[in-house]
């Protein structure tokens, strides 16, 4: 079993900055993808970055490139998602997950398994 639980979601003005966190927990000895995605009200589901755990590899969608960094604090079995420069339509509820049948490149944005997700706000 692999569990997943994000954090660090809120409200913030355009312009700002936000950090996320998924602390995944129980089947986190292997190398795998930490994907996040994000979906707005009435939208489709879009990945916006990942890593591979086993070298820190990462993968970035062409809308949040330069303003969005994925990283991972291994001790801590954690990934963030730094968020800056945000803007009106990144809003959307954000979602962590992990793709354990990769082969090393997370560039498909998959997930197996999911967290519940976390509420982002960008006011105008």
């Amino acid at each position: 079993q692999l569990q997943l639980v994000e954090s660090g979601g809120g409200s913030v003005q355009a312009g700002g900055s936000l950090r996320l966190s998924c602390v995944a927990s129980g089947y986190t000895y292997r190398s795998y993808c930490i994907d996040w995605f994000r979906q707005a009200p009435g939208k489709g589901r879009e990945g916006v970055a990942a890593i591979y755990t086993g070298d820190g590899k990462t993968y970035y969608a062409d809308s949040v490139k330069g303003r969005f960094t994925i990283s991972q604090d291994n001790a801590k079995n954690t990934v963030y998602l730094e968020m800056n420069s945000l803007k009106p339509e990144d809003t959307a509820m954000y979602y962590c997950a992990a793709d354990l049948g990769n082969g090393g490149n997370c560039q498909g944005f998959e997930g197996d398994y999911w967290g519940k997700g976390t509420l982002v706000t960008i006011s105008s």
